[in-house]
């Protein structure tokens, strides 16, 4: 055996060598890719309940909110329509309001002289 057959002894050994490495990584990315595949399944068939109660319950929660939207859109026309209405009244009948408050300051100030004598 001469110096070539020494040296495709070696390559061949070597190109051995390199091929157990490649199957050896094949067969741990194989598993590797079989493991992610089940942690996905189970990742998955828990998450689809949870969806669906997350699901029910933003609509039962959706419910209260729109009556309270109801609610606040009412109360909001009825403040609008009582600053309507005293806007109006002030409007018409100034100088009616600003004889009222003006005898109910007299009135607010017969009420104190009168306290004050009593005692």
């Amino acid at each position: 055996m001469g110096p070539g057959g020494i040296a495709t002894i070696i390559a061949s050994c070597a190109l051995m060598i390199i091929a157990v490495a490649v199957a050896y990584v094949i067969i741990r990315v194989g598993r590797l890719i079989d493991e992610a595949k089940a942690s996905l399944k189970t990742l998955t068939d828990e998450a689809a309940p949870l969806i669906d109660e997350v699901n029910t319950t933003v609509t039962l929660i959706n419910g209260p909110l729109q009556s309270i939207n109801r609610i606040t859109k009412n109360a909001e026309d009825i403040s609008d329509k009582v600053n309507e209405a005293t806007t109006s009244f002030m409007n018409k009948n100034g100088s009616a309001v600003k004889v009222a408050g003006a005898l109910l300051s007299a009135a607010s100030l017969k009420k104190s002289r009168s306290k004050k004598k009593a005692e």
